[in-house]
């Protein structure tokens, strides 16, 4: 899961947030997460997206637009927000999703 990826990132940078501004390895590797986590999401089903309004799909989609087409002018402070306040809710939610589907 992308989710984990990007915890997995943090953790190796020490969730770091001077590490992430100077580092454009770990920019690339966890904008890339993000990119995936949207084309997955553009993905999904529609019923599976409609019983699942609390997950934010829309925003999702257009953050990994805004990623892909930005050509570099990303803002570094809006990315760390999305890593470490959004990331970790959705993969909260896609865990509870997954198990519901069980």
């Amino acid at each position: 899961m992308f989710c984990d990826r990007i915890a997995g990132n943090l953790e190796r940078y020490h969730s770091s947030r001077e590490e992430f501004e100077k580092d454009t390895l770990f920019q690339d590797a966890c904008c890339m997460c993000v990119v995936q986590i949207g084309e997955l999401a553009a993905q999904l089903s529609e019923t599976l997206r409609e019983e699942n309004p609390q997950v934010p799909w829309r925003i999702i989609k257009d953050t990994r637009n805004f990623y892909v087409h930005s050509y570099g002018s990303v803002d570094t402070d809006s990315v760390w927000t999305t890593l470490t306040e959004d990331i970790p809710v959705l993969r909260e939610s896609c865990a509870l999703i997954l198990a519901s589907e069980r």
